[in-house]
């Protein structure tokens, strides 16, 4: 539905989107991760025909946009800066793209249009209130809404949780995933989230200096990351990284010696490796899998987890265990740990371009 090949946009110096390329399909729902100023904002405004890119073609449908004006498209786009028209209501705001030439709506049918989105959002009343008195949040959702309201041959969404509160921005990732489940509409999501990312996406593209650098679903980013940089973009606590080498067995020994794990990798004695494991393929004593042995640094507490953060030599590994696991747990406190040399991910220290592989596989 959606294809960019060889995008190149600059301003002035700064190359925003480098060559980058990108294909959505139709029907999906496409999660574009990355930090500020890695070209996603800028993606978005070149699909939408609001930026025109330096270098490359843009696809929506199989059909070139290049010279295709912006109210052409048929996309809609939600704004991470709302966009919205300060001294109208909610409601009339919500109403505009219905009062276009293109998708008017009769005045009746128009509200109960108005009305369903509302309620989906929960913004059912504040529809009176102009716009210039709602919060943060709450302009959050009438942009959305806007969106949402009128047919669209794709959606594409800036950031459009950024300033809601933790719990209602859960909520809304359920509804955003029942909408996207119910309408089939092709979705370009924009997000720093990794959570968001990994709850939303049908496929996630990672992006990096303006690349995609690598697209996969949730499993194929989470068990073969490309490089460690998308390793440590996911999961909470990050993920642990230990540097050391291959041993003549082909197993793994940490560059202080103090961490010794068996995982028959092929590759040569003395290859400079990294190994990650995420913080919840490790588990506090005696286990199935390969038993380690340090001393507790620090422990913060999770609600029902705690986050225990274990010494071992010069390394230091993060894992999240049951509360009642932990408890009396305290700094300088001997522990065990144990971990599924299957679970862990080897990286190549010294080729940063080299996918990570899970050693289970």
């Amino acid at each position: 539905m959606i294809r960019l090949r060889g995008v190149r946009k600059t301003y002035g110096k700064v190359t925003a989107l480098d060559g980058l390329e990108l294909d959505v399909r139709e029907g999906e729902f496409f999660c574009l991760l990355g930090p500020s100023g890695a070209g996603k904002t800028t993606t978005l405004k070149t699909v939408a025909g609001l930026e025109i890119p330096d270098a490359g073609t843009v696809e929506l449908g199989g059909a070139d946009m290049l010279g295709v004006e912006p109210y052409d498209r048929g996309v809609a786009m939600c704004f991470e800066s709302y966009a919205l028209y300060p001294h109208k209501s909610a409601y009339d705001n919500l109403a505009s793209p219905l009062r276009s030439p293109r998708h008017r709506l009769p005045a009746a049918q128009a509200r109960e249009r108005i009305g369903e989105v509302a309620e989906l959002l929960g913004i059912s009343a504040l529809l009176d209130r102009p716009v210039g008195r709602l919060s943060n949040g709450q302009r959050q959702r009438v942009a959305l809404g806007r969106v949402l309201v009128r047919p669209a041959r794709a959606f594409l969404l800036d950031e459009p949780l950024s300033h809601l509160d933790a719990k209602l921005r859960q909520q809304m990732r359920a509804e955003l995933k029942a909408i996207g489940a119910v309408r089939r509409t092709t979705t370009l999501y924009v997000t720093h989230d990794s959570v968001e990312a990994l709850a939303l996406g049908d496929r996630i593209g990672v992006i990096r200096d303006g690349r995609i650098v690598q697209t996969g679903t949730r499993e194929e980013i989470w068990y073969r990351p490309y490089d460690t940089e998308v390793a440590r973009a996911f999961g909470r606590p990050r993920i642990n990284l230990l540097p050391g080498a291959i041993t003549a067995d082909g197993g793994f020994r940490s560059a202080d010696g103090k961490v010794d794990l068996p995982i028959r990798a092929d590759a040569p004695v003395g290859t400079e490796v990294l190994i990650g494991v995420r913080p919840r393929d490790l588990a506090l004593g005696e286990g199935p899998g390969h038993e380690l042995t340090g001393t507790v640094y620090v422990t913060e507490v999770l609600g029902r987890s705690v986050e225990v953060t274990v010494r071992l030599g010069e390394q230091h590994l993060s894992l999240v265990a049951p509360r009642g696991e932990a408890s009396g747990l305290g700094p300088d406190d001997p522990v065990r740990l144990s971990v599924r040399p299957e679970n862990l991910l080897l990286f190549e220290a010294d080729r940063p371009e080299r996918p990570g592989r899970r050693i289970g596989q």
